[in-house]
Order: C-alpha cells, then sequence, then structure tokens
C-alpha cells in the first residue's frame, strides 16, 4: 500500500473486497445510481434553515431516503445514550467507549425505524453521514439482499451508501480530530476518532471506483471531499487507470 502514490491507496484484502463489492451492489440496484447525480453537502440538495430540531431530522432523513431509493415511511426514534455516557465518562475520569450513533430495525410490514443519537443533532453533516448508513441497512437488509448474520453486513452498509449517492458524506464522517484539553494535567493535544466501519483509504478507493463504474475521469463532485479522502481517491483513480482487469469488474471499459 503506498501512501499517496501510484499504488492502490488500500491494501490487496481491501482492493479486492472493494472492487467486488461495489461490482456486486451494481448487480443489486442496477445502473440506475451511476447515472444519478452524486448528493452533494450544498444548499441545493440540503436547502436550510437546520435548527436540529426533531422535525428538521424527520425532513432530512424523509430527504436522504428519496436520494438513496429508500421506502419513504421511516420512522424516526431519538436516543440520548451516547450524550449521558459520554458526560459520565468526562465527569468521572473513566476509559473512552465506543457507541453507535444510530441503529436500524425493521418495522414488520411498514418502513424501517431509525434511532439517532442526540448528539449528531449538533453536527449536520454527521447526521447526514449516519441517517445515510442507517438507510443502507434498510435498502440491504430491509429488503431482503443481506442479513444481520453477513459477517461483511456493516462495513457492506457503508460501501451501499457510495453507490446509492451518499458518499462523500460518508467518507467525510470517516475520521475525525477534536480539540482536547486536560485542564487538570495542563496538557493541550488532539483527540481522533473514526467514524463508520470503512477506513478514509477504502472510502477513498470505494469513490474511485464509484467513478469508474459512472465513467467519469475527473469527478467534479469529489471537490467536496475533506483531503484525506479525495487524495486517497486521486491516488484510487490512478491505480485504476493503469488495471483494466479491475475496471472490467467493475463493469467499465
Amino acid at each position: 500500500m503506498a501512501l499517496f502514490g501510484t499504488g492502490c491507496p488500500v491494501d490487496e484484502r481491501e482492493r479486492t473486497w472493494i472492487q467486488d463489492s461495489m461490482a456486486w451492489l451494481r448487480g443489486q440496484f442496477g445502473d440506475g445510481p451511476l447515472t444519478a447525480p452524486v448528493i452533494l453537502p450544498t444548499s441545493e440538495w440540503f436547502p436550510p434553515p437546520f435548527s436540529g430540531s426533531e422535525a428538521d431530522v424527520r425532513a432530512a432523513v424523509t430527504r436522504v431516503a428519496g436520494y438513496m431509493g429508500a421506502r419513504p415511511d421511516v420512522a424516526v426514534r431519538f436516543s440520548d445514550e451516547h450524550d449521558h455516557m459520554a458526560g459520565l465518562r468526562d465527569a468521572y475520569g473513566g476509559p473512552a467507549r465506543s457507541f453507535a450513533l444510530g441503529e436500524y430495525q425493521r418495522a414488520g410490514g411498514a418502513g424501517a425505524v431509525i434511532t439517532i443519537e442526540r448528539s449528531n443533532l449538533r453536527e449536520p453533516a454527521q447526521l447526514l453521514a449516519t441517517v445515510a448508513h442507517e438507510l443502507g441497512h434498510a435498502r440491504l437488509r430491509g429488503e431482503g439482499r443481506v442479513t444481520a448474520r453477513r459477517e461483511d453486513e456493516e462495513p457492506l452498509t457503508d460501501l451501499a451508501t457510495v453507490y446509492l449517492g451518499m458518499g462523500i458524506f460518508a467518507a467525510n464522517a470517516a475520521f475525525e480530530f477534536t480539540a482536547r484539553h486536560d485542564m487538570g494535567a495542563r496538557i493541550g493535544g488532539w483527540s481522533a476518532s473514526r467514524r463508520g466501519y470503512l477506513t478514509e483509504q477504502m472510502f477513498g478507493y470505494a469513490l474511485a471506483c464509484l467513478a469508474v463504474q459512472r465513467a467519469e475521469r475527473q469527478p467534479p463532485w469529489s471537490r467536496y471531499l475533506d483531503t484525506n479522502p479525495r487524495a486517497y481517491m486521486k491516488q484510487g483513480l490512478r491505480y485504476l487507470r493503469g488495471d483494466a482487469a479491475a475496471r472490467a469488474e467493475l463493469g467499465a471499459a
């Protein structure tokens, strides 16, 4: 694996899985998502205002469901678990714990039920990435394409957000830095946490595969990616241009 070079930005196992999975997603959902626009973090796609209210979140969920081809009858619930546990950790100096920022459930014969952590309401971009992931579950598990027992179901769901047009949000949310200052020890610094199930490198390569499937040599939407995912995507595109077998596997010339 090379860093921002000419080689593939992911290792061989990840490369094979991403290519196989992107080809599988194309077989499952057809070419329609490849001719539809990639969804951008702009007011054209998500008109203001957004106050973070529950009504605004429900409207955003309905909008993303439409973009991803999911059923519109999505029930939305809210949870305070993440905020509550983070507060306890900060107050008592306990170890960091990881909590899902969203959860998907099937609702019998009705549409999906997704639960959103209220901590997302302060971060619209993270909220949209979380919503896209949970609606990815609705399109995969909810439509009977995979089961929860599938070993790679969660990373495949991240990959589905790429194929179904919400990959920019997912990739930009994959890694975040948070300013941290320990007042007691007078130590300043940065903490880092990964969101989702794919790394920035994997998202970058997946987006490069998507661009190849869309027959876009220089995708205009790539400028909306954060620095690292965009660099890994460009590296992936350079690699794919020299790999005819990979392009053929993805269904491209």
